[in-house]
């Protein structure tokens, strides 16, 4: 994974939280934010984008599920890894069904927490719940919408959003036009680089405030990269 994730850890264990973070913020893919409490993990993830929440069940001021159930409730739609001393079934369960999508429970290894966090957000980049951040703008692709910090839509074509998702799962890494081609067109020898290219034109049109000028969306390498 190349682009950045913001994870949230809610953990009321301040050498834990401390810890954790600390040892996150070590990878290039990841920008950590704390709370330690779930009434300050509710404003965080309605304040700002937040890509995986690190719930821990115990919280002072209400239970970790309880928390994970509202922030659901508010539309947040990433993925949620829950903390628990408890590892029985039942406790797994109730987690599970207040909508957290995976249970690691204490003390665990460092290693573990990080695969699951990685495949977790390998699942939701997968999804049509997935939300990208691409230079100003927030990317939904399960709706093929950019929207912009003040709010307004742009609607883009099925082919746009497929082009713009391969090249933001790329991160920095220029892409060559016939991988672009394969990826978004698959195996049709009907389709040439001249397609292509009209595409990104309609693209820079939507997204660049000077198309002619690129500088989010740019030509390198004989193929093109994000610069978000």
């Amino acid at each position: 994974m190349s682009a950045t994730h913001h994870i949230l850890l809610v953990d009321d264990d301040q050498m834990l939280r401390d810890a954790l973070a600390e040892q996150l913020a070590l990878y290039d893919e990841f920008k950590v934010s704390t709370a330690s409490n779930a009434t300050a993990s509710l404003k965080a993830v309605q304040a700002e984008r937040i890509d995986l929440v690190v719930m821990d069940v115990g919280l002072p001021d209400m239970d970790g599920r309880e928390a994970v159930k509202l922030m659901r409730k508010n539309g947040f739609k990433g993925p949620v890894v829950m903390l628990t001393g408890q590892g029985s079934d039942a406790d797994t369960v109730l987690g599970l069904e207040a909508g957290a999508n995976d249970y690691v429970v204490k003390p665990f290894k460092f290693a573990v927490l990080l695969a699951r966090i990685r495949a977790h957000l390998r699942q939701y980049e997968a999804s049509e719940d997935a939300i990208f951040q691409v230079g100003p703008y927030t990317f939904h692709p399960g709706s093929k919408l950019l929207v912009s910090a003040k709010g307004s839509k742009t609607k883009l074509t099925e082919k746009e959003t497929a082009i713009l998702r391969f090249l933001y799962r790329a991160g920095r890494k220029p892409i060559a036009r016939e991988t672009l081609l394969q990826e978004v067109w698959g195996y049709n020898s009907q389709v040439t680089t001249h397609t292509l290219e009209t595409h990104i034109y309609r693209l820079r049109q939507k997204i660049e405030p000077d198309p002619a000028n690129a500088r989010l969306l740019v030509t390198d390498a004989g193929g093109y990269r994000l610069n978000p």
